[in-house]
């Protein structure tokens, strides 16, 4: 094959089609995205537990405090 001379036409009149490797390529391509989009739901999913866990631990604390005073209340009634 002659070598391609510089600034005239299209890569794609000098260089040979090779299928494979570009059926290769856009499998990369797809891989990376979706790659990208798993990142991304697993991201949202990691924030949404946070969120959760916060909560779970507000709740925890709300009841914990809440037997706490129950408590404080009895003794502050058994004394005269």
């Amino acid at each position: 094959m002659t070598a391609r001379p510089k600034g005239t036409g299209s890569r794609f009149l000098y260089e040979p089609f090779d299928p494979t490797a570009a059926r290769l390529e856009a499998n990369e391509r797809v891989l990376d995205e979706r790659w990208s989009a798993l990142e991304r739901r697993l991201q949202v999913i990691e924030t949404v537990l946070e969120r959760v866990e916060k909560r779970l631990w507000l709740a925890v604390f709300a009841v914990a405090s809440f037997v706490l005073t129950q408590g404080a209340f009895s003794l502050l009634k058994m004394i005269p």
